[in-house]
Order: structure tokens, then sequence, then C-alpha cells
């Protein structure tokens, strides 16, 4: 009997999408029939949390399994000036597959630095093709007398200055191309659009074609195309043998309705600005289909969880943040089964995470709470929140509790003296935790470059 044979992986990372922006939850400004019948076939999760409520953060978390601040990336996003980016020990989701013998691309918005060292090409990716900045005036700027933010394949340029109304249909086209090319498998497409970050763009056919104006033309055209990847993987008969997670980055706005409760906006900790739409499919390699999950999940959780799915274990030593959430997704379990079960392959890793709690909150604090719980941070990198199963206690400017169980809307403070006491707890461990093992972000040299007529130069950093 043959080895076998490991399963594609598809990662579709919407910029900017708030949490009720799709028809499968509860948009009905827009029509999104091809991530309904994914979130129909799949598992809809009600409460995932982006790393972090603003882009850069959100992807150093996503790609890393680590919360931003571990890493070093936690602070507001890297600007088209800046000189820092992921570490080059860092190893990402990307890296780690790459070793397990899959070929990679990242197919988008990269914003996790520019400088050789933290490109996507050197941080694991075989293949990239997309735009490495956002198109907002803040960074366009440095680009004005360039002749606009280029559109990247590799190390050319493939286009100055990048049309916001082309780009979800040429980052899908190059898309397919990839799966068409690697259909043997097995791949791993990172595909972190631009849309819906503003300057928005909306090609002619999908001009006019929502209810909800521009942003709505943008939400329909990225259905489609969705739509069309699925497609491809049907034509090539390699839809049962791959995984697609959808996910947004950070939230957008609130609810629009009086049924839409959760309030707050991108950058902020409410709920409207980190809790996110995810959807996860696969049903041919035994995902759950037509399940609407409560487990607490976040971006962090799919490094292990993907990992798994490609029967590679994390190495030993690499500490991240993550929980392998692949029983849940293959309804194994109702929950994140805690690592002591060893319900999985990479089960164990969240005890790689310092625990040493001090005498006051020892017995308090059980391990896999700790593990299990959320913590929220703002767009400038500081603790903000601590989630709990349906309990948040914000820490600052004082300690307010929610039970976003019955209240998602944070309207109404609850009263419970132990569970406050137990997030606080929660609060201050974490912190000592950052302090003591958070490791640093990427620095460029401070040296004027000289490879400037190459925006990406080819150069292998070697990762332990």
């Amino acid at each position: 009997m043959g080895a076998k044979i490991k399963p594609n992986i598809i990662f579709i990372f919407i910029d900017d999408q708030g949490y009720y922006d799709l028809g499968c939850y509860g948009a009905a400004e827009v029509k999104t029939p091809r991530i309904d019948a994914m979130a129909k076939a799949g598992t809809r999760f009600t409460d995932y949390y982006a790393a972090a409520p603003i882009c850069s953060p959100s992807r150093a978390g996503l790609l890393t399994g680590c919360y931003p601040r571990r890493v070093g990336n936690h602070i507001w996003v890297h600007r088209a000036d800046s000189r820092s980016g992921i570490h080059t020990d860092e190893l990402t989701i990307a890296e780690l597959l790459k070793a397990g013998g899959y070929a990679t691309a990242c197919i988008g918005k990269w914003h996790l630095g520019f400088h050789e060292p933290f490109l996507p090409r050197n941080q694991g990716f075989d293949h990239y093709f997309g735009l490495l900045h956002n198109l907002d005036p803040v960074e366009i700027v440095y680009f004005e007398d360039k002749g606009g933010v280029p559109l990247m394949r590799n190390d050319k340029v493939v286009k100055r200055p990048a049309d916001p109304a082309e780009l979800t249909k040429l980052y899908t086209d190059e898309a397919i191309q990839f799966i068409e090319k690697n259909r043997k498998g097995p791949f791993f497409l990172y595909l972190p659009h631009t849309m819906l970050h503003n300057p928005l763009g909306v090609s002619k056919e999908f001009k006019g074609s929502s209810d909800w104006g521009e942003y709505g033309d943008a939400i329909q055209e990225l259905d489609y195309n969705v739509g069309r990847i699925f497609d491809s993987l049907k034509r090539l008969g390699i839809d049962d043998n791959t995984i697609v997670v959808y996910a947004s980055d950070n939230g957008r706005g609130p609810g629009r309705t009086p049924q839409q409760k959760i309030r707050g906006r991108k950058l902020s900790t409410y709920e409207g600005g980190i809790r996110v739409p995810a959807i996860a499919w696969g049903p041919g390699l035994g995902l759950q289909a037509g399940k609407e999950s409560p487990a607490v999940v976040r971006a962090m959780d799919w490094y292990p969880t993907l990992a798994t799915f490609a029967g590679i274990k994390v190495p030993e030593g690499r500490v991240i943040d993550g929980r392998d959430i692949s029983p849940l997704l293959k309804g194994d379990t109702k929950v994140v089964p805690p690592p002591g079960m060893k319900k999985s392959l990479n089960a164990s890793v969240p005890l790689r995470r310092r625990w040493d709690p001090p005498g006051e909150w020892k017995p308090l604090i059980h391990r896999n709470e700790y593990n299990d719980a959320f913590f929220y941070h703002g767009s400038q990198g500081a603790l903000a929140a601590v989630r709990w199963r349906n309990w948040k206690l914000y820490l600052n400017p004082s300690l307010q509790l929610y039970d976003l169980g019955k209240d998602s809307g944070e309207s109404k403070l609850a009263r419970n003296r132990e569970i406050i006491r137990k997030l606080r707890g929660m609060a201050i461990m974490f912190q000592e935790e950052m302090r003591l093992d958070a490791r640093p972000g990427g620095e460029a040299p401070p040296q004027p470059r000289t490879d400037g007529q190459n925006l990406i130069q080819r150069h292998q950093v070697k990762k332990p």
C-alpha cells in the first residue's frame, strides 16, 4: 500500500471584511452563493478571532501561529518606509509545509516587510504574485516618483501602477495557474486578497451588482472568484483532496440591524474589530459538513492544525500559541480538545508555552484554561482584553466584564467576581509570559541598500 497522499491546502484571506458581511453571516445587501455553499459543506465559525484588529499583525499571527506580540510584529502596520518584518528565525507555515514536500505560493497582498529577508520567497513561498504594499494614500506616496505601486511576479514588475479594479480577478487567474501547475500536489496556496481594503476596486462586470455600493459589489466579485477556485478544483479532480479555509484579517464595522448585535470597527478590540467570518471546507478529507461551531477559535490555531492535516509535526522547541483544532473540524469533538487527550498529531504543542503560575493564580487557573483563552491586543499592540469561554474582561481603563454568550453586543456589564479574578490573573500571567518569551521582529540593516534596481532579489535565508 502506497504512502498516504498529503492534502492540498488553500487559505483565502480577505482584507477588512466584517463579521456580518456575507450571506451566511446575515448580510442581506449582497449575494454570496459560492461562499455560502462552502459554509453549507463545511464548518462555519461563529466565534472566530483574527490575531489582531489590523493588517500586518494579523498576517504575522496567521503565518507564524503566534500572537503577533510573541514575534515582534504587534504594533500598527509595516508601511512602505518600514525597516521591520518577520524575523528570519521564525518558521512560517509556508516554510514548514515546504519542508514537508509542498509547493507553496503567496498570491496577493503581503504587507509583512519589504526588505529582502522579509519577502515572501525568503519566508517559505516558492512563488509570489501580488502587491507587497497597501494602496492607501500613506503608502502610495512613496511610489509617486517611480510610477506607482508595482504589481509583482517574483522579482519582476508586471504592471505599474497596480489597478485595484483588476486585482481580484488577476489574483484568482494566477492562483488557478498555480493549482493547475501543481495539480499532482501537494500544494499550499496562501491567497491574501487586497480587497476589501480601501481604496476599493471593482471590475466593470460587478459594478452596481449589489445593494451595498462599491463595498457590496467588491464582495460579490470576491464570491464569484472564490467560486472559480472551487470550479478549478473540481475540473482537475482534486477537490476531494483539498482543504479550503476562508477568513478575514480583521473586522470592519458593527451590525446594521437589531439582530446584528456586535459593535466596534477595525482597529478596536470590541468584537466588531476582531471577530470575523471564518469557514473551513474539506468534505473529501473527512472535515465535517453543514456545521456551525461556537468554539472560540483563533487565527493562530491554523498553523498546528494544517500541519496535522499535512502529516507534519511542528518541530520540537518551536513555541507557538496555536492549538490543533483538527479533531473539531472532523467532528470528533465539539470543542478544542485539551492537549492531554492526545487526539491529534500536534495536540501537545500548547504545552510548550511557559507555565509557571505564581501561588496566587495556581489554584485558580488551570493550564488548559490558560491555553484556551484569547488575548485581545489593540492596533498599537497593547493587551486590551481577555476572553475565556463566554466571558470577556476588558482591562483598561477599568475592569469591565461581559458575558458574550448572552450579550454579544457588549452592552451590559456582567457581575462575577470569581471570573473577573480568573481573567485578570490570566492577563497578568500572559504579560509575564510575553516579557520573558517574546521574540524580536526582524530589522533591516541601517545602511542604504545597493540593489535598488530589483525590488525583490532572490536570496535563500537559512532557517532552523
